[in-house]
C-alpha cells in the first residue's frame, strides 16, 4: 500500500461527511431561497456555490495529505499577504452594505478578513509553540500584536462581524496555551471597557442602529428592525416540520426577509420557514457534530502544534455558527457573518474547507 493511499485510508471520514453534507445541504438552501429570482445574479448562486465546494473539496483533500506542520514555513508569507489585501481592500476594496471589505482580482471577489483570521490562526499557533519559554506577559504582548494588526484593519473598513469572530479564536487558542487566567481576565476587562468607546467613535450609524433594534426590536419596526422581526416571522411560522421545500407564499419568496441578504446573513430564517424545527434542530445537530469531531481529533493530536491549530479552527467555526444562528433569532445582533458552508460566500467555503483540511492532516498524522 502506498503511502498516498495510506492517508487516504485514514483520514477521519466522519469530518469529511459531515462537512460535505453541510455544505450540499447549503446549496439546496440556497436554492431554495433564490430560485424564484428573476435576476441571474441571484438566480444562479446555488450554481456558482456548487463550483465552490467542488473546488473547496480538491483543497479540502490535498491539505490533509500534506503534513500539518508545512505551516512552520508557510505561516508567516501567510499572514503577510492577508495583511497587504486587507490594505489593499482600504484603498480598492468593493463598498457594499456600507462597508468597504470585499476585494476584486481580476475574476476573483472576496473577503480579505476571512483569509486573514484564517492565517492568523495560523501563525498564533506557530508562535504559541515556537517560544514556549517567552515570559507570559511578553507572549501575550506579541499575540496581542499578531492579532491586533489585523483586527484594526478590519475594524476600519469597518466589518464588525469578523471582529467579533476574531475575539474568541485569539482567547481560545490563548487558553488551550496555557497563558495565565489572570492575564486574560485583566484583557476581558480592558476588551469590556473599550466597548462603549468602539460603539460611540468606530460604528457607523447604521450599525449603531443594529445594535440598538437588537436591544429594543420595536424601537425602528420599519427600519433598523425590519429585518430581525421578519427572520424571527419566517422562523416561528415554519411551525414543527417547516412549510415545505420550495414553498410558495413565503415570507422568503415575497422578499419580506431583505432578498438581497437572504442567502448569506439570513440563511437560517429561510431553511426554518421551509423545513420547521426539524429541518433547524438537525442542521443545529450537524454543526455539533462537525465541531465534537474537531474537539476529538484535537484531543488526539500529536503536539501543541496540531492541538492548536484544531482549537482555532474549533472557535473559527463556533464563533461563526453561534453568531449568524444568533442574529437570526435574536441572541445576537445583526453582524453580516455567514453561516459556515451554508450561506453563500464561495471564499469562505474555501477557507472552511482549507482550515478543516489542516484538522484532517492532524488526525492522519497524528501517529508520526
Amino acid at each position: 500500500m502506498t503511502p498516498w493511499l495510506r492517508k487516504i485510508l485514514g483520514m477521519n471520514w466522519i469530518l469529511f461527511t459531515t462537512m460535505l453534507a453541510l455544505a450540499v445541504f447549503g446549496v439546496i438552501a440556497i436554492y431554495s431561497c433564490t430560485y424564484m429570482r428573476d435576476n441571474p445574479a441571484y438566480s444562479t448562486m446555488w450554481r456558482k456555490q456548487a463550483v465552490w465546494v467542488g473546488i473547496s473539496t480538491v483543497v479540502f483533500f490535498v491539505t490533509s495529505l500534506f503534513h500539518y506542520r508545512w505551516i512552520r514555513k508557510g505561516a508567516l508569507p501567510m499572514y503577510a499577504v492577508s495583511m497587504v489585501f486587507l490594505v489593499l481592500t482600504l484603498f480598492m476594496g468593493i463598498t457594499k452594505d456600507g462597508a468597504r471589505c470585499w476585494l476584486k482580482l481580476g475574476p476573483l471577489q472576496f473577503q480579505p478578513a476571512q483569509l486573514a483570521v484564517l492565517s492568523g490562526i495560523l501563525i498564533l499557533a506557530l508562535f504559541l509553540t515556537q517560544f514556549p519559554r517567552m515570559h507570559p506577559l511578553l507572549k501575550l504582548f506579541a499575540c496581542g500584536l499578531l492579532s491586533g494588526a489585523p483586527a484594526l484593519l478590519i475594524m476600519i473598513q469597518p466589518d464588525l462581524g469578523e471582529c467579533l469572530v476574531w475575539i474568541p479564536v485569539v482567547f481560545s487558542m490563548l487558553f488551550i496555551a496555557r497563558l495565565p487566567l489572570r492575564y486574560l481576565v485583566v484583557v476581558l476587562l480592558l476588551a469590556a471597557i473599550a466597548m462603549p468607546l468602539a460603539y460611540r467613535f468606530k460604528l457607523k450609524p447604521y450599525q449603531q442602529a443594529r445594535i440598538v433594534a437588537f436591544i429594543d426590536p420595536e424601537i425602528d419596526a420599519q427600519g433598523s428592525a425590519w429585518a430581525i422581526n421578519q427572520c424571527l416571522i419566517a422562523i416561528g411560522s415554519g411551525g414543527w416540520a417547516g412549510k415545505g421545500f420550495l414553498a410558495k407564499d413565503s415570507q422568503v419568496e415575497l422578499g419580506f426577509v431583505p432578498r438581497t441578504t437572504v442567502p448569506n446573513d439570513y440563511i437560517f430564517a429561510a431553511i426554518g420557514e421551509q423545513w420547521g424545527f426539524v429541518g433547524g434542530s438537525t442542521l443545529v445537530g450537524g454543526f455539533a457534530l462537525l465541531l465534537g469531531t474537531c474537539c476529538y481529533v484535537a484531543a488526539h493530536a500529536s503536539d501543541r502544534l496540531g492541538l492548536l491549530l484544531c482549537v482555532g479552527v474549533l472557535a473559527l467555526l463556533f464563533a461563526h455558527t453561534f453568531q449568524n444562528i444568533g442574529m437570526n433569532i435574536s441572541l445576537m445582533p445583526v453582524t453580516g457573518v455567514p453561516l459556515p458552508l451554508i450561506s453563500y460566500s464561495g471564499s469562505f467555503v474555501f477557507v472552511i474547507f482549507f482550515g478543516l483540511g489542516l484538522v484532517n492532516s492532524v488526525w492522519i498524522h497524528r501517529k508520526e
